[in-house]
């Protein structure tokens, strides 16, 4: 896109956001919530364009001016001072519109979103279920240096250790727009402790990364769900297998199934479960929504296939290897131990570049 275009798309931007901080302070508008919330949320989504749009005026105002400078004045500090203020703002023009093209990429609505996450043990027995629980463990170093909230939701337990399944959600800014690169089938390739002879073995655990659906994305009639207790089962104190605290909430029209059994009150399992019940209905569209992106694309690198295999976790040689952009790494235990960002990093920069040649901004 020419620098006219942008400037052009830029100040429709600026408009629209005004409009909308108008609408915001209209009395019918903060009377209707569910508007109330979209129109907050398309103003937050707006302000970063807004604020690059008013420093992309300010340099490409301060580089005309400078040009006029050059151009009209015959004092020779003054030219000297434009010649260099020109220099500056023509190296600073580029890397701002590649910023803004980026900012102007259609973003996925469902990245601001809180996300509820899946382990599953796969191939590979109880070294499967032992690396569910490394799986788990890394996603819990990686929230709590973010600043997330984690709530776990489910669990079963591995016979050795780990889980066979394990279901939690994590509750922070911009949450899913970061978790949903983790979606897919992780490999590991280690000496399991029962292995005599020291021989490598592979076992895999599948993760997948739902958005959690607000109360305005899905409307759940409750009298399309049976809502069923019983007694929790594992850690946690006298109240195991003596009270109903456990839920399970089965939603009629569809068969979905979930339980939460991780609270000892169950009102708070019932309100844990209902989000993620509502959550797995919203993302039976959202699916299809992924499908039809992925269909679009030659590559997915976010949420597409969830069954691929997207990451390998290699112990003899200490390396993480991200098949999806080829990306590899020789520090297993730092990964292990929440350092997700490098790989993050990678998967955003092939994704954007992606959507920039298929938006043609």
């Amino acid at each position: 896109m020419e620098q006219g275009g942008l400037l052009e798309k830029l100040e429709k931007i600026v408009e629209r956001y005004q409009e909308v901080e108008r609408l915001l302070a209209e009395p019918d508008v903060m009377n209707d919530m569910k508007r109330y919330v979209q129109l907050g949320k398309e103003y937050r989504e707006l302000a970063p364009i807004v604020e690059a749009a008013g420093r992309y005026r300010a340099l490409l105002e301060g580089l005309a001016q400078a040009r006029t400078i050059l151009a009209e004045e015959s004092d020779a500090d003054l030219r000297e001072l434009a010649k260099q203020e020109i220099e500056e703002n023509e190296g600073q023009l580029e890397p701002m519109e590649e910023e803004i093209r980026l900012l102007l990429l259609p973003g996925d609505p469902q990245d601001s979103k809180n996300a509820i996450v899946e382990i599953r043990a796969g191939t590979g027995g109880d070294e499967a279920s032992l690396f569910a629980g490394d799986l788990f463990r890394m996603y819990s170093y990686f929230a709590e240096a973010r600043g997330w909230k984690l709530e776990v939701t489910s669990s079963s337990e591995g016979t050795v250790g780990g889980y066979k399944e394990i279901v939690f959600s994590l509750k922070g800014e911009g949450v899913y727009g970061v978790m949903k690169y983790e979606s897919g089938v992780h490999r590991v390739q280690r000496v399991p402790q029962t292995e005599t002879q020291g021989r490598v073995h592979t076992s895999a655990a599948s993760v997948v990364v739902l958005p959690e659906a607000e109360e305005f994305d899905v409307e759940l009639k409750m009298e399309d769900v049976r809502k069923d207790t019983y007694c929790s089962s594992g850690p946690g104190g006298q109240s195991v297998n003596t009270t109903y605290s456990a839920v399970r909430l089965t939603h009629i029209p569809s068969g979905i199934v979930v339980q939460c059994q991780d609270q000892k009150s169950q009102i708070k399992n019932f309100e844990k479960a209902l989000i993620e019940l509502r959550t797995r209905l919203y993302n039976i569209e959202y699916q299809k929504y992924l499908d039809g992106v992925s269909s679009q694309r030659k590559t997915m690198v976010s949420t597409g296939d969830r069954s691929a295999k997207i990451r390998t976790y290699n112990f003899p040689q200490g390396r993480v290897t991200d098949h999806r952009v080829n990306f590899t790494v020789y520090n297993l235990d730092a990964v292990l131990g929440g350092a997700l960002d490098s790989f993050i990093e990678q998967l955003q920069i092939a994704e954007n570049a992606e959507r920039l040649r298929a938006s043609g901004i």
